[in-house]
């Protein structure tokens, strides 16, 4: 007999039963419209506790929720937990910057789904570090919201976005305005989803592009070496990709053994006629 408390059973505000999992500003400002708009979710899926940015704001938004039903980090794959999952007979999970994989096993749980919102334009740029894979290849970029299957962001798409890149915008001043647009993309596609009269846009693997984690902090794309020779457009371009709100993540270049990290700061010139 598992131990958890089903104290939220029945949803009172909707009909429709979801669950959340999230983190960052982003899913604040998403599971606080879904408040508004009188759902409240069954449970609640968090980061870990020592890497949640945005953890406390997520719980503080669902007292209504007992403590055994706000679980942390990769809990949620264990059997008991799995097990829940399935007693809460959810409608939707709905996944906001959730860093975790969700296996195919809780995938199949929900009635109608998992949602993901994403912060690029699919099939461009599924995985990490969206707004610098953007830069850096000059891909389309924008908000999707997407129905999670096995593959990294490759489950279809309910509704998208597309967000034109300004010449002022590094990777940081992107992200911050891609999340924007996330959250005005949700808002676009919640009512088809209560109505259920959405439509489906099958992704093909072949198209697009996907990045790994890692793949930002490699020496390729990291490291300029001071004897290349390149177009002052490739080098901007490069510098605005890494220019993030991690150090870590800054291009770099290297003199006497030591590590120098760069970041830029762009801002339009207004020329008073």
């Amino acid at each position: 007999m598992n131990t958890f408390t089903a104290a939220a059973k029945t949803n009172h505000m909707s009909n429709l039963r979801i669950g959340f999992a999230g983190d960052r500003d982003i899913a604040v400002w998403v599971l606080t419209y879904l408040l508004q708009q009188g759902v409240r979710p069954e449970i609640l899926l968090l980061s870990e506790a020592g890497q949640a940015s945005h953890g406390r704001q997520l719980r503080k938004l669902c007292p209504f929720l007992p403590d055994d039903q706000v679980w942390h980090g990769p809990e949620f794959r264990e059997p008991d937990r799995i097990a829940f999952l399935r007693q809460l007979e959810l409608d939707y999970l709905i996944g906001i910057h959730f860093p975790y994989l969700i296996p195919e096993e809780i995938l199949a749980i929900p009635r109608l789904g998992v949602l993901n919102l994403h912060p690029a334009y699919l099939p461009y740029n599924r995985g990490w570090h969206t707004p610098s894979w953007a830069i850096l290849e000059q891909t389309p970029i924008g908000a999707t919201l997407h129905f999670m299957a096995a593959g990294i962001d490759t489950g279809d798409i309910i509704h998208r976005q597309q967000l034109a890149v300004s010449p002022a915008d590094t990777a940081d001043t992107l992200y911050y305005r891609l999340k924007q647009l996330e959250l005005e993309v949700f808002k676009a596609a919640w009512p088809t989803i209560v109505n259920g009269n959405y439509q489906r846009l099958p992704q093909r693997a072949e198209e697009g592009s996907t990045h790994k984690r890692k793949a930002l902090f490699s020496a390729q794309i990291q490291h300029i070496a001071l004897e290349e020779q390149v177009t002052a457009a490739h080098l901007i371009r490069r510098l605005r990709a890494l220019t993030t709100n991690q150090w870590a993540e800054a291009a770099y270049y290297e003199v006497d053994g030591k590590r120098y990290r760069i970041q830029v700061a762009i801002q339009e010139e207004i020329i008073e006629n």
